[in-house]
């Protein structure tokens, strides 16, 4: 994996290309201030790899231990912190990333937690097909039978039913860098990614796609 970049989810927005002629929607991404916290070595961790920080937050805010740590780095304690598994050698402690990582045209990975949707039954979480809709039914959107009296007497575990939905990690693929602007310190990519206003996303170089 390459370095890559922690931001913030600033919203949605166009850009219209002039040669084709089309609107393309993309996602505004705040990756101004990373900072790189320590560089992890196989001769000391076990394992290559950046820790990246991001949003400044109040030092009161932090544990006495956090708060060595990212002033061991040189930095202020931050709120959203990372790591990139990288190659031996492939950055130094003086490196701080910005948005000249990725270039237009770039394909990149963006991973975040998605919207929470709070408790919701099985239709909306599970995707049932729900019961009749017909007059007298008392079952439209419940979940049905989910057991028998006879073998095995009892509920599977994992069983699909109502519960809370949404804020999980997720991971969007193969989206392309329409444009990077560093005076405002943002990155617009392609299409919508994980999460709302505000959130807190991951970017990275795409796995599966380079061209």
């Amino acid at each position: 994996m390459s370095l890559g970049l922690l931001g913030k989810k600033l919203g949605m927005s166009r850009l219209f290309d002039q040669q084709a002629g089309t609107m393309i929607p993309v996602t505004v991404i705040d990756v101004s201030g990373n900072t790189i916290l320590q560089v992890k070595t196989t001769e000391k961790e076990g394992y290559s790899a950046v820790q990246v920080g991001f949003d400044n937050q109040k030092e009161q805010r932090v544990s006495k231990p956090d708060l060595g740590h990212f002033k061991k780095a040189g930095s202020t304690p931050k709120r959203f912190i990372r790591e990139f598994r990288l190659k031996d050698g492939a950055v130094t402690p003086e490196t701080h990333p910005g948005v000249e990582t990725f270039a237009v045209g770039q394909w990149v990975d963006v991973i975040a937690d998605s919207k929470g949707k709070g408790f919701q039954g099985a239709v909306a979480r599970h995707g049932f097909g729900g019961l009749r809709m017909t007059h007298g039914s008392m079952m439209h959107r419940r979940t049905g039978a989910i057991g028998c009296r006879s073998t095995p007497g009892r509920v599977w575990k994992n069983q699909k039913m109502p519960g809370h939905m949404g804020t999980t990690r997720t991971t969007v693929q193969n989206l392309k860098i329409v444009a990077v602007r560093p005076e405002d310190g943002v990155i617009l990519v392609s299409g919508a990614v994980p999460g709302s206003k505000g959130g807190y996303v991951t970017v990275r170089s795409a796995k599966k796609k380079t061209a």
